[in-house]
This record gives structure tokens, C-alpha cells and sequence, in this order.
């Protein structure tokens, strides 16, 4: 069994146990769930913006933990001051440490800035859970839904309001998707092998129409990169483990941007 294939195992059990305590009808009631959703796409497409979504990331299960010492609090300010154009939170707590209270904390501080809910989702309830907790947008993994699942899934969300990142690794991934006005991401990083290559992003490129936003994601350590994929239509990327690995991950991010050409 792959790393992907025992997180999805173990997520599956995860809210099969948390719907049985938790009711929909709880979530619809929260105060965030009549918030409105702080669009990604006219974050990452505006005239102004840096395209960087900036990661918050405890630990993963190939690098173990990375930074746990840093709160969501002062690394949220930090991006915030970095003039980052999306969040990124990972929500996963047995494989990457983190809980829905971190998005729930970070959004007491970010008002402006859409906040994306990293996770593996497996059940439309985790689709309602992020806007309950005050996410702006969620991610769709390709590699571990079926075809019906991502547009199925896809539609609640935008029911929700709520923006995807479709995240994709391969042309099988890209192929399960109705490639039309999406948010897709190249995942450099091969989920069962957690092996990182930048070719993904380049290789899959030409295959997603313009119609689509292209964000490329994990192993962005240069920002000479950054100025690289964008000769090949990305408008995002997604970088944590380059920031978080770090003392201060605001500040390596606001150092990070100044560097984009």
C-alpha cells in the first residue's frame, strides 16, 4: 500500500466517525457558513497579484515534522504582509498535523485574502465542513476520486460558492476532468512515491486549455523557477515546505516575492 493509498484508507474512517458526530444541519449553522467566499481565481488572475499561495504546513509524512514551533496566527500575519494572493491550510491532522481550528484561527486575522482548505477530501460532508469553517476554496485530488466523484463534488462546491483547485499529477488525472473554467494544479510531487519532479508542470502544460487557470504546485524553491513557468501559462503557485522549513515563514515569503521577475 502507496503513502496516498493509506491516508485515503485512513481518511475515509476519519469521517465516517466525524459524521456520525457531527450533523450537517450543525454545520449549516455556523457563523462562517453565510460568509461569502473570497474568490481564488480573481485572486490569482488580478492585475497586481504576486500568484503565490502560501502554504501552512506542520509536518508531511515524507519530511516528518517541519515546523511546529511557528503559530498559524503569526505565519498568517506574516503572508499577509508578504502580499501572498491565497492561503493554503493544510487540515489533515494523523499525516500532516494540522486540524479545521487552524483555518478557523487564520480567519480571525485574514479577511482579504481567500483561504484554500488543503485535504484529502473523500465525502461531500468535508465540502460543507470547509465553508462552515471559513474557507474560501478546497482541493480535488484527482489521483484518489473517480470521474463522477470530482464533478460531483465540484458542483457542491460551487453550490457553496466555494472555488477548486482540481489538483492533477499525470494525463490519466487530467483526463477524469471536465476541463472547462477550472482552477487546475500540477502537482510536481508524486503522491504515492512523494518523489518531486518540475517536469510534471512543464509536461502538462500544453495539455490544459486557456480556459483554465494553471497553478504549479510543490518543489518551488527558486523563484527564477516561478519566472520560468510562467513562459508556460502558470498563474499560481502553491509553496509551503520552501517557507515553513524556515524560523520566520512570512518573512522568507515577502523575501521569496521580491525576487520574482
Amino acid at each position: 500500500m502507496n503513502i496516498l493509498d493509506k491516508i485515503i484508507a485512513h481518511k475515509k474512517q476519519e469521517v465516517a466517525q466525524l459524521m456520525k458526530e457531527v450533523s450537517l444541519e450543525k454545520l449549516v449553522k455556523s457563523p462562517n457558513f453565510n460568509r461569502t467566499p473570497i474568490s481564488l481565481k480573481q485572486a490569482l488572475t488580478a492585475k497586481n497579484s504576486t500568484r503565490i499561495i502560501a502554504e501552512y504546513k506542520r509536518q508531511s509524512p515524507s519530511k516528518g515534522i517541519i515546523n511546529d514551533k511557528v503559530s498559524i496566527i503569526e505565519v498568517t500575519q506574516g503572508y499577509l504582509e508578504a502580499n501572498v494572493a491565497a492561503q493554503s491550510i493544510l487540515t489533515d491532522t494523523q499525516f500532516f498535523g494540522g486540524s479545521i481550528l487552524d483555518i478557523m484561527q487564520a480567519r480571525t486575522v485574514n479577511e482579504i485574502t481567500p483561504i484554500l482548505r488543503k485535504d484529502f477530501i473523500v465525502d461531500g460532508f468535508q465540502i460543507v465542513e470547509a465553508k462552515a469553517i471559513g474557507a474560501d476554496a478546497i482541493l480535488l485530488i484527482a489521483a484518489c476520486l473517480t470521474k463522477q466523484e470530482l464533478k460531483n463534488y465540484g458542483k457542491l462546491a460551487e453550490d457553496l460558492g466555494l472555488d477548486v483547485l482540481y489538483e492533477v499529477h499525470s494525463q490519466e488525472d487530467l483526463d477524469k476532468i471536465e476541463l472547462d473554467n477550472k482552477i487546475i494544479g500540477v502537482n510536481n510531487r508524486n503522491l504515492k512515491t512523494f518523489e518531486v519532479d518540475l517536469e510534471h508542470s512543464i509536461k502538462l502544460a500544453s495539455q490544459i486549455p486557456d480556459s483554465c487557470i494553471k497553478v504549479s504546485e510543490s518543489g518551488l524553491t527558486d523563484p527564477r523557477v516561478i519566472t520560468g513557468l510562467k513562459e508556460f501559462g502558470f498563474q499560481g503557485f502553491l509553496i509551503g515546505e520552501n517557507f515553513m522549513k524556515t524560523e520566520n515563514p512570512g518573512y522568507a515569503c515577502q523575501e521569496f516575492i521580491s525576487q520574482i521577475r
